[in-house]
């Protein structure tokens, strides 16, 4: 359907009518008699009928303005509560958020912060979904996702959250019984833990480039980190899924000069894209969760 009248003309009807005058009606608006004028007209105009009937002393409604005058009074009403709406919306965000990040970033940094925010924002619905590959988030029906690694679309608003060191892992008792691990170069004696369908995430950021052979690989981070832990191999992984691990010992790391600093897959950004309608929401949550992230 489309709507043939403008907001503008609608108001400037609705104004002469209650004040009874154009003069009025313009004073009322600050704008001048004239403008009010054009209104009218236009707005009769694109209805194809006359709305008022104007004579020397006073303005009437036309049998198509008194039906019209409760269609246009209704109408301007609903988009000034919408608009009200929105304006709330900014100041007391609501409704349903669809959040998406690789599962240890879910697990390790985003669960145990769920229970604060949703105390925060009683009125948000948090959803969170975990896809290990980059998603698209209009096929998912996602409003942020949390991206490790490179920017690559450039039709997403991006906001940086940080930075997460790699380490290079191992289990004390896989360590205990394995053979030599002093240099780079002797990674290829001992089992790796790698990736089965991301293949950019087994090529290692290593200070001397190495081929690399898995023993054994995982769709999930943290099913690798979960094998990791068992004693199955040395892997790689980001500091937000391995510090705790790393300071109870139940992982220790290895060649800690090995990693290449400040490569590609360190950077950590949530992604988005920027619509009216839930943009409060996202930066409610972004607001909230940036600086409780331990990267």
């Amino acid at each position: 359907m489309t709507v043939l009248a403008k907001t503008e003309d609608l108001e400037a009807f609705i104004m002469v009518v209650d004040s009874g005058s154009f003069s009025t009606a313009a004073t009322l608006l600050d704008w001048q008699v004239a403008k009010v004028s054009r209104a009218v007209s236009r707005l009769e105009k694109s209805l194809s009928c006359s709305l008022l009937n104007r004579t020397t002393r006073r303005l009437e409604l036309t049998e198509e303005g008194l039906l019209f005058i409760t269609y246009a009074r209704q109408g301007v009403n609903m988009l000034a509560q919408g608009e009200e709406s929105l304006r709330l919306l900014k100041h007391r965000p609501a409704g349903r958020l669809r959040i998406d990040a690789a599962s240890p970033f879910v697990y390790h940094q985003l669960t145990r912060h769920i229970g604060d925010f949703t105390r925060a924002f009683p009125a948000i619905t948090l959803e969170l979904t975990s896809h290990d590959n980059i998603i698209d988030l209009l096929e998912f029906k996602t409003d942020i996702a949390i991206r490790i690694g490179d920017m690559q679309d450039s039709n997403l608003h991006a906001r940086r959250l940080g930075t997460s060191s790699l380490h290079l892992v191992a289990a004390p008792e896989y360590l205990a019984s394995a053979g030599p691990l002093d240099t780079i170069a002797d990674l290829a004696a001992h089992r790796l833990i790698g990736f089965t369908d991301a293949p950019r995430l087994n090529q290692w950021p290593l200070q001397e480039p190495l081929p690399l052979s898995f023993s054994i690989s995982a769709s999930s981070g943290e099913t690798v980190r979960q094998l990791c832990l068992a004693g199955q191999g040395i892997a790689l992984l980001s500091n937000f899924m391995c510090q705790e691990d790393i300071a109870a010992q139940r992982l220790c790391r290895v060649l800690p000069e090995a990693v290449r600093p400040g490569n590609r897959r360190e950077s950590v950004h949530a992604v988005y894209y920027k619509n009216s309608a839930v943009s409060s929401r996202i930066m409610a949550f972004l607001d909230f969760i940036s600086p409780r992230l331990c990267l």
